[in-house]
């Protein structure tokens, strides 16, 4: 009997046809197997029983980086063909596949580059159908060598023989190569010169004399400078005009990551998986450069993604810092003849090949605790592997979603796959914008994808939005309009929905820097209660003026300033005798920003949670001025209260019911400008302040009516904080809730696209979508 099986999923250039081939011939099957745009298309002819033992391997046997969605089985009454199964062309069609995202270097691979005998020793682009570029080097689907920028490198007669042989790992290997016949790798001088020497070894060399320098890495260039030269460091600081912002790190394995950091088993399986990402880990052990992360207790590391990284790493003897090759906040650059007039300012040399990189792809960031793994950066290695969601979801139209202002992406939803693109970065930069709007356009031409209907932000000026509301006037698409932080419920929700449960209205504390509100104010400390097609506004956070809007984000001595305004009124200065802040309040322009305030000029009202770890950052004189990038005052009141919140009691943080749940922190400022007048250590004050405000959250979620077991959902970037992740999540799932928090998406708006999209589909619907209790 014969049998036509459709498989759906993560299938393409995973090495799954030359799997299924092996299956075939073992168990005796007739038949073809071939790629389309729809999956993987499967013909079989054997008897029954053997037709079932090969489903049933099918889905237990797949391959490592294969993702399985659907099998579809139906009945063939063609003839059984003679000879042996076969792998045949493949064909177009509808575009339903999956793209796989870059992988990191195999152990096979790894093992044959570091094997003198072995022909790709000491090649830097050696890959398999286990690992090696995909997204990055994709111009189109089905994912074939020709829709690769390897199809510029013809193979020679040694790897056509592995590619055409399905008993090999290599076989359909579409960037395939070798030092005969694969890319060429230089070292470059900011000359333009060629050096004559090794270009691995001459980089290691550069790297060891405190040189800064440039490689092309699997999704864009990348600036390295040794991880052990505080003035090689400093130097990049400089001429990157990043003071402070903290430096990823690349070591040779875990062993040398376990010289500077601990590691559980969980952080190590993250930093050894396909993916490699960045791990933030806590600091312990040797010390490298202290100005790598000044003032944090973690460090992020990640290990070699590719062959070229591995050689490297292999000529040196301590951690690089390895960060984005880029000026300022503009992408990544990934051209050669960009970085050269880009980067040329920055560093002392180049590390060069001639592979193309067709997508940018930044690295992604992640970390484990108790709650499992977040991710905060969504990139290579991750993007654009599809999230599966409800089947209640199939015929939902296709939506696209805009994402926010700050870390940008897109996510394009299609029945139960919904694909969230990379980080692209912060639409405000126009380099950025348009690079969003070049990988959105790449996205729906790969994909084949035309929207039905647009979702964006209800905020009216991102640029997001007006770009969407263009596109959907363009393509004569319905707009669906989502508020911030239904957005922040919905994404968290849609990484749970599930076969199994209800749709009973959950609630959700959502705590993020600022969001357009559905009252035309601004947003950021909430409790929410609803679903996809809808919510409830339970309570907040109280409200205190935003002096200066746009500023105050960029300055925590404004929120500081409205935070103490609100607690103790216009004369909350005399309240600070005794204390740093009286003289730091009178080096400042207090006087005007008290006069907005009483006036009601430029100061619109907010309830964000960011704002207020602006202010207590900013009472304990952490970047009381100025900060120079978005959370940094909040990631470093984290680090100094982490050593700290087993030991302290909380500060008061009032929860009441006037109608609607409100969190007010008069109490809590009260006792901690007495402790700075007690010269209290400000690690102890900055526990006390996590400690307090979980206790806060975990009330105000009792005062708004849900009962145990009741599902709570936790987003936004503010829970990006792994202390307050933690403690209320312990402290709800005490009191017999549910708990849910990101673990595929980002928390913060680097995962709004998911939650605008799924929010537009069930709206179009009206379907109760399950979520997993």
């Amino acid at each position: 009997m014969g049998k036509r099986i459709l498989v759906k999923g993560l299938v393409q250039g995973v090495g799954f046809r030359p799997f299924v081939w092996r299956l075939a011939r073992e168990l005796g099957v007739t038949g073809h197997v071939f790629n389309d745009g729809a999956g993987v298309q499967i013909e079989v002819y054997a008897r029954s029983e053997t037709l079932d033992t090969f489903l049933v391997r099918l889905k237990t046997e797949c391959p490592i980086l294969a993702r399985i969605d659907l099998i579809d089985v139906s009945s063939c009454q063609n003839k059984s063909p003679p000879g042996l199964f076969r792998i045949i062309h493949s064909e177009d069609g509808h575009v339903s596949t999956g793209v796989v995202p870059d992988a990191a270097t195999c152990p096979a691979c790894l093992a044959e580059i570091m094997d003198p005998a072995n022909r790709r020793y000491g090649h830097p682009f050696s890959n398999c159908t286990h690992c090696g570029p995909r997204l990055s080097i994709l111009r189109h689907i089905p994912y074939d060598r020709a829709s690769t920028t390897m199809s510029v490198f013809p193979m020679c007669s040694a790897c056509r023989l592995e590619y055409e042989n399905p008993a090999d790992r290599r076989f359909h290997a579409q960037p395939i190569a070798c030092p005969d016949c694969g890319p060429d790798i230089w070292y470059e001088n900011t000359d333009r010169s060629i050096s004559k020497r090794d270009p691995i070894k001459t980089a290691a060399s550069n790297l060891k004399a405190g040189k800064i320098l440039t490689i092309k890495g699997l999704g864009g260039f990348q600036i390295a400078v040794d991880a052990g030269n505080e003035k090689a460091i400093a130097e990049l600081r400089k001429r990157k005009h990043r003071p402070d912002k903290p430096l990823a790190l690349m070591a040779r394995d875990l062993d040398q990551i376990r010289d500077y950091c601990r590691l559980n088993s969980d952080e190590a399986t993250l930093l050894a998986g396909s993916a490699a990402p960045i791990v933030l880990l806590q600091k312990f052990g040797q010390n490298l450069a202290q100005n790598i992360a000044d003032g944090q207790d973690s460090l992020g590391f990640m290990l070699p993604g590719t062959p070229l990284h591995h050689l490297l790493m292999a000529e040196l003897q301590r951690p690089i810092v390895l960060t984005s090759g880029n000026l300022s906040d503009n992408p990544q650059e990934i051209g050669n003849e960009g970085a050269r007039r880009q980067l040329a300012g920055i560093v002392d040399g180049f590390l060069m090949h001639d592979r193309e990189i067709y997508n940018r792809l930044d690295d992604s960031v992640v970390r484990s605790d108790r709650a499992g793994p977040a991710v905060l950066r969504r990139a290579r290695g991750l993007a654009p592997a599809s999230i599966r969601l409800s089947p209640k979801l199939a015929d939902a139209p296709r939506v696209l979603a805009m994402g926010g202002e700050l870390k940008g992406s897109f996510c394009m939803l299609n029945g139960q796959d919904a694909v969230l693109s990379q980080h692209i970065g912060d639409l405000e930069n126009a380099k950025t914008f348009a690079d969003y709007k070049r990988m959105l356009k790449h996205y729906l031409e790969l994909y084949r994808f035309e929207p039905e209907v647009i979702a964006v932000d209800c905020h009216p000026q991102y640029l997001s939005t007006v770009y969407g509301e263009q596109l959907a006037d363009e393509q004569g698409a319905d707009l669906v309009r989502v508020q911030h932080h239904h957005a922040h419920f919905a994404a968290c929700l849609a990484e749970h929905s599930d076969t199994s449960g209800s749709i009973e209205t959950v609630h959700g504390i959502i705590l993020d820097g600022l969001g357009w509100g559905d009252d035309d104010t601004v947003w950021g400390g909430e409790l929410l209660k609803g679903g996809f097609s809808g919510f409830e506004r339970l309570g907040h956070f109280k409200p205190v003026p935003l002096p200066g809007g746009a500023a105050a984000i960029r300055e925590p001595w404004r929120n500081l300033a409205a935070h103490l305004f609100d607690a103790f009124g216009p004369n909350y200065r005399d309240r600070l005798g005794g204390t740093q802040l009286s003289k730091a309040f009178a080096e400042m322009p207090v006087s005007v920003l008290d006069q907005m305030m009483l006036t009601g000029v430029n100061t619109p009202a907010s309830s964000s949670a960011g704002r207020l770890f602006d202010a207590v950052a900013a009472a304990l004189g952490i970047c009381f001025h100025r900060q120079s990038f978005e959370g940094q005052a909040a990631m470093l009141l984290e680090s100094l209260a982490r050593s700290h919140v087993e030991t302290q009691i909380a500060y008061p943080v009032t929860a009441s019911l006037q109608p609607a749940v409100l969190l007010s922190f008069g109490e809590m400022w009260l006792e901690l400008v007495t402790d700075l007048k007690r010269n209290i250590p400000i690690e102890q004050i900055a526990a006390r302040f996590h400690l307090g405000l979980i206790d806060g959250l975990a009330k105000a979620v009792q005062l708004s009516g849900a009962r145990p077991p009741e599902t709570i959902v936790l987003s936004g970037g503010v829970f990006q904080n792994a202390i307050l992740r933690d403690g209320v999540s312990r402290k709800l799932q005490r009191d017999g809730h549910n708990v849910l928090t990101h673990h595929i998406a980002p928390a913060n708006d680097g995962g709004l696209a998911l939650g605008q999209a799924v929010i537009a589909a069930a709206i179009s619907t009206d379907v109760q979508v399950p979520i997993l209790d």
